[in-house]
Order: structure tokens, then C-alpha cells, then sequence
């Protein structure tokens, strides 16, 4: 080997070794700025709750309402508001995943409530309740316990029961810190993890809460990536028992997007409809009018069958669907 071509790999080699070491370095760095490893623990909040209280208090975003009252407003008629709870279907539907699911799973270890743990539960939790993977299994026991008591309270006609158990389910929702602070950096290698004390928005600056002196740019706030997280591509496959739920997001990309559609959800379900963080959509009478065109005629007619003159209409009804993705998901 030639004295130069020598020179040059020893060049090549120093400048790769010197970029990997920036890189880790940079990727170190930005690790231990965020205080978080890959055990699923957040930088906003570090650890895990251990109970429901310390899990509702690790998000707690009551801070928020009062410099954003009228966003406070907007979400709370919002889905978001009541992601556990939902009418009292959704958390009655937690119980029965739990009882025609994993109780009869040969497989998912579970024969009693008290043998529930966070990972049971994630199918559901994963969009209804994102941050119970920043909790311990007891809370996930728990979250069981507190569906079941609910339940069988109203059946006993305990309101008092009911109406505290109904006021706790109340408290896990998808809230501020969920969308703003551990939900809104989707690609962490890249672009680092959630940080203490920080919310995330479009623009970047001082933030006039004690909680969260800083506001930073987040890379998706405005992007479908950041609905998409929890508004589904099918099936989620990376569950040792993957459940099939919502599409919208799959359908976006590879139907309105590979069509020549170019608005975001946000767009859509919070700028167009002037709904703003009451984020909707069949549920409301503006997302329904805005996803659907309805062409409707009718003619009158009469039938003569033999010896009978009957009067008949004929209708023609003809739908197009306008929303960015197949309807109707969730």
C-alpha cells in the first residue's frame, strides 16, 4: 500500500473516530440534560408514581389555566378532558378488556385483578392514558380496582362511592403536559427528550409559571406526527398482544397525503373548525358538516304491478367523504 493511500485511510479513520465521538457526545449530553434513560420514565417528572394520586399530581397542569383560561375552556368539552372516563363507556370498557381479554388469555398471566400490571393495560392506556408507563404496576392494580369499585358502586346505588371513584377516573386525561410536554418530542434520539420544567409550543421563550419557566420550540406541534402518536396506524404490533384500533393517521398518510392532500390535523380539527383545543369529531356538528358532502334527491313514482297502482319514491343519495382519512376512526 502506497505511502499516501496509507495517510489518507489514517486521515478517513481519525475523522470518522472524531465524528463518532462528537456524536456520542452530543447524544450523551443531551441524555443526561434530560435526565432520562430508556426505562420509560419522563424528564418532566422523573421516576415513577406509585399510586393513582401521585400519577394525577405528576401531571397535574392546573398551573396552566390561569394565563390560558379560554384554552382550559375549549379543552375541557373536549374528548381529551375525559380520555378514562369518556361517558362512563370508555372506562367500562376498560373493565370488560379486562374481563373477556386478559382473564381469558391463556397466556397474559392475569387470573385476578391483583395480578394486573402495566404492561396488561397499555393496549388501552397507550392513547387513553399515555403516562401510566410512567407509573408502577401498583397503580395499574389500582386503576383496575378503582374501574371495578366504580362500576359496582352505581349497581349498589353507593353515589357516594360512584361519584368519588368518577372524579378520580376524571383526573387521568389527556391534558397540557401530556400533548405539550411528554408527547410532543416524537423522535428523541434526534431531537432529545422532554426536559424538566419545559413545555413545548411553536414559538420559544420565558414562561411565567414557576412549574415551567421555559418554553422551547417543539419539532411536531404543528405537524400530524404529533396526533399521530396516539390517532393510530393499525395495529399496535410492538404489544406482546397487539390490539387493533384507530387508523385516521394511516389513512392520512397513505390515502389524502399520497393524493395530493396537504393539510394537518391541527388544521383541520383545531384552526378550520374554530374549535381550537376542544379538539372534536363526529361527536361535533362543525367536524361532521366540514368530513362529509350529502347529495340527495328524490322523485316521486308510481308502481303498476298487474291489476295494482302502487305510489313509490325513488332516492338517490350520494356521499363523498372530504376529511383528510377514512371515516369513521378515531
Amino acid at each position: 500500500m502506497s505511502k499516501r493511500r496509507s495517510n489518507v485511510l489514517s486521515f478517513s479513520a481519525m475523522v470518522l473516530a472524531l465524528f463518532s465521538l462528537l456524536l456520542l457526545g452530543a447524544f450523551t449530553s443531551t441524555t443526561l440534560a434530560a435526565g432520562i434513560g430508556k426505562d420509560g420514565t419522563i424528564a418532566a417528572k422523573r421516576g415513577k408514581a406509585t399510586t393513582l394520586d401521585e400519577l394525577i399530581a405528576m401531571y397535574d397542569s392546573s398551573s396552566c389555566f390561569e394565563c390560558h383560561q379560554d384554552i382550559h375552556e375549549e379543552w375541557s368539552q373536549s374528548v381529551h378532558a375525559r380520555s378514562v372516563y369518556g361517558t362512563g363507556r370508555t372506562a367500562a370498557t376498560f373493565r370488560t378488556a379486562f374481563t373477556n381479554g386478559f382473564m381469558n388469555w391463556a397466556y397474559s398471566g392475569v387470573e385476578k385483578p391483583e395480578d394486573v400490571e402495566v404492561e396488561h393495560l397499555m393496549g388501552c392506556a397507550k392513547c387513553h392514558l399515555p403516562q401510566l408507563a410512567d407509573a408502577t404496576d401498583d397503580v395499574a392494580k389500582e386503576l383496575v380496582a378503582t374501574i371495578f369499585d366504580w362500576m359496582d358502586a352505581y349497581q349498589n346505588d353507593d353515589m357516594a362511592t360512584f361519584e368519588k371513584h368518577q372524579e378520580t377516573l376524571l383526573d387521568l386525561n389527556i391534558n397540557c403536559l401530556v400533548c405539550h410536554n411528554r408527547m410532543a418530542i416524537t423522535h428523541k434520539w434526534t431531537d432529545g427528550y422532554p426536559q424538566d420544567g419545559v413545555v413545548y409550543g411553536k414559538n420559544a421563550g420565558e414562561h411565567y409559571d414557576p412549574n415551567f419557566p421555559i418554553v422551547r420550540q417543539g419539532p411536531n406541534m404543528e405537524a400530524s406526527i404529533l396526533c399521530g402518536q396516539c390517532h393510530g396506524l393499525g395495529p399496535n404490533l410492538e404489544l406482546d398482544n397487539p390490539t387493533q384500533c384507530a387508523t385516521g393517521y394511516g389513512s392520512y398518510l397513505f390515502s389524502y397525503i399520497t393524493n395530493g392532500g396537504d393539510k394537518t390535523c391541527q388544521e383541520c380539527h383545531m384552526l378550520e373548525s374554530g374549535l381550537g383545543h376542544n379538539i372534536q369529531s363526529y361527536r361535533s356538528e362543525v367536524m361532521a358538516e366540514k368530513a362529509i358532502d350529502w347529495h340527495v334527491t328524490a322523485r316521486p313514482m308510481v308502481w303498476r304491478d298487474g291489476r295494482n297502482v302502487r305510489p313509490k319514491v325513488m332516492v338517490d343519495v350520494a356521499m363523498t367523504n372530504k376529511a383528510g382519512h377514512g371515516i369513521p376512526d378515531g
